[in-house]
């Protein structure tokens, strides 16, 4: 009979438990970058839904002029008397609607000539070409440009930054989906009677999901800079509220130097949220690569 401890013997089912939590311990949320950068965006979520609700939207002339922060004003007010914490918490919801809204659009478009031009070869140097010369353009004299001539609105920002910021998207994808496109298994399904659509959908799309997902994270931070940019330089829609929109009142009324607050909070909002979209796409990466996962 054998004398060997019993926490010796191999036991199955404890080495697959085992190898499961190393396997997560190399999660998303292993890390505190994981949690808190996700719990930042939650944060500016709730605030986008539920703030308009709770807080009245900053309108007309108040009496407290260019007043400090302070307990009747958190975040100060500007020289009309608005609470500048009521102008960022309805900001919000503007510059994150824009921000998530133009990155579908930019991610929808990337993917799809990404994916083409990666399995589908005569389409590869008409992508690649149109790709490159997009990338060669000045971006942001271009927004203006287009932004100027269909007039200022949320459509408008929404639609100029989600159809200008496909190209990073696109150079991506396509790297990797070619990557993909050369392993044997997508060669079985092509002789197994498997067409191009299904291919891409079935087969390359999901293989290339974790960088899709990656590039919404940090399009949608890209678009939440673009869109405070242009509302900064007059371009924002009038009539309702962002953050860019803030910073652009502060510029003309000549406050800048003077009421600090009406440019630090939303320039900290600005700064917090595309923090937390960078650091969790950059997180969720990592959780990804086996290298990096500790495994």
């Amino acid at each position: 009979m054998s004398t060997e401890p019993q926490s010796l013997v191999a036991d199955p089912q404890a080495a697959a438990l085992t190898s499961t939590r190393r396997r997560r311990s190399g999660g998303f949320f292993s890390a505190p970058s994981g949690w808190l950068s996700v719990g930042v965006l939650a944060l500016f979520t709730v605030v986008a839904i539920a703030g308009p609700m709770v807080v009245d939207s900053p309108s007309g002339l108040g009496t407290d002029i260019l007043q400090s922060p302070s307990g009747a004003h958190w975040f100060g007010t500007d020289d009309l008397g608005q609470d500048v914490f009521a102008q960022v918490v309805w900001g919000t919801r503007i510059s994150l609607l824009v921000g998530a809204v133009a990155s579908l659009i930019a991610i929808g478009i990337g993917t799809l000539l990404g994916l083409a031009a990666a399995y589908v070869k005569r389409l590869d140097p008409v992508v690649t070409t149109v790709t490159d010369v997009m990338l060669s353009l000045p971006m942001l004299p271009l927004m203006i440009l287009v932004t100027a001539l269909a007039g200022p609105s949320v459509v408008t920002l929404i639609t100029v930054i989600g159809l200008l910021s496909w190209p990073e998207v696109t150079r991506m994808i396509r790297a990797n989906g070619l990557v993909v496109a050369a392993m044997p298994y997508i060669d079985g399904a092509r002789v197994l009677g498997a067409g191009a659509t299904r291919i891409i959908a079935r087969e390359i799309l999901p293989a290339v999901m974790p960088l899709v997902v990656v590039n919404v994270l940090l399009t949608a931070a890209r678009a939440v800079i673009a869109e405070a940019g242009l509302s900064f330089l007059g371009m924002g829609d009038p009539s309702s509220w962002s953050w860019g929109r803030i910073l652009l009142n502060a510029q003309r009324s000549g406050t800048i130097a003077s009421a600090w607050w009406q440019t630090l909070f939303p320039s900290l909002a600005i700064l917090l949220l595309v923090l937390a979209a960078t650091i969790a796409g950059i997180r969720y990466n990592d959780s990804r690569d086996p290298r990096t996962r500790g495994v």
